[in-house]
């Protein structure tokens, strides 16, 4: 593996992402196969230089398979940087045909010396409340 590769998997650490989800009742309705969810994404900066969030690519994939594939750039109409030791939050949506479904991916990032990585966004659920033991 070259440095800058290295460099990059190292950068990657320094990015832990956590991931809320809740579903939104009142904007869903389960006859029309419309289920509405909020997720609240934080991005922390755990690295000594400062980061910035430049793309996202998500895989969002609901009960019976289907999958929904977004690439963009930033997070609502944004591209934070984030300080070391700094967090950035967002809230944002997504629509599903089923009750259940997950969602992951990656963020494009750049350090504040100008090397590009991917930070993973873990795997999490959207589900209604209840429908699910």
């Amino acid at each position: 593996m070259n440095q800058k590769t290295e460099q990059s998997g190292d950068l990657a650490k320094t990015v832990r992402i956590t991931t809320k989800a809740m579903y939104l009742r009142e904007q869903s309705n389960p006859a029309a196969r419309r289920y509405v969810f909020s997720y609240t994404i934080t991005i922390e900066n755990l690295g000594s230089e400062s980061v910035q969030l430049l793309t996202r690519h998500w895989l969002i994939t609901d009960a019976d398979g289907r999958l929904q594939e977004v690439h963009g750039d930033g997070v609502i109409g944004e591209q934070p940087v984030i300080k070391p030791g700094a967090a950035h939050t967002y809230t944002s949506g997504a629509i599903l045909e089923t009750p259940v479904g997950t969602m992951e991916g990656r963020y494009g990032m750049v350090s504040a010396e100008g090397t590009g990585f991917d930070a993973p966004i873990p795997v999490f659920r959207l589900a209604v409340p209840g429908v699910l033991n």
